[in-house]
């Protein structure tokens, strides 16, 4: 019995002498050779904000205005890039048909003639999908971005087209026989035509 309490007693003594080095204590903190050494983080800074302002969109183009919502005044609703939308229509005169938007993506597969400002070139847009996009491929474009394009996506009721790297390269809107929009980036117009 007594080997048992020298046991026991080495044990109790080994765990005293533990806890007296323990940082909880007060003393140096404990570590072993292969710990990594103790930083502490840089202070973080807040970043004061703006105030957030919030308003409705402007309905799109000759998209009929749903009930309850009023239309909007006139001018002031224009889309950087985008062409402004057409005047309300007269009482009494007949209303203008908005051009028919396309069912579904596959209205829009194919090949396009595009044209803009720096001339005109050549845009496919396949059914094979990449990814959670479709390909797309452009011949003989002189602008960069639109030599980029290698996907597309059509989403509520606009066609988007990418370049490598995933940026948006132009967005579009019409039916499945002509496409009217602005590049991402320097806002031209463009025209995408069957």
């Amino acid at each position: 019995m007594n080997s048992r309490y020298a046991l026991t007693a080495a044990l109790c003594s080994a765990l005293a002498l533990g806890a007296c080095s323990s940082t909880r204590l007060g003393g140096p903190p404990v570590r072993g050779a292969a710990a990594a050494p103790i930083t502490e983080a840089p202070p973080v800074e807040a970043v004061p904000s703006g105030p957030v302002e919030a308003s409705p969109l402007p309905p799109i183009a000759g998209a009929p205005i749903a009930p309850g919502m009023t239309a909007p005044p006139a001018g002031g609703t224009e889309i950087a890039g985008l062409p402004p939308a057409p005047p309300p229509p007269t009482i009494g005169g007949p209303a203008p048909a908005p051009a028919p938007a396309p069912t579904s993506r596959t209205a829009m597969v194919g090949n396009w003639s595009v044209q803009t400002s720096g001339g005109s070139c050549r845009v496919q847009l396949s059914s094979t999908p990449a990814l959670d996009l479709y390909r797309a491929s452009a011949s003989g474009c002189s602008n960069q971005d639109l030599s980029k394009v290698n996907a597309w996506d059509y989403r509520d009721g606009e066609v988007y087209l990418y370049q490598t790297g995933g940026s948006v390269t132009a967005r579009l809107r019409g039916s499945s026989s002509s496409l009217s929009g602005v590049l991402a980036k320097s806002g031209a117009p463009l025209s995408l035509t069957r």
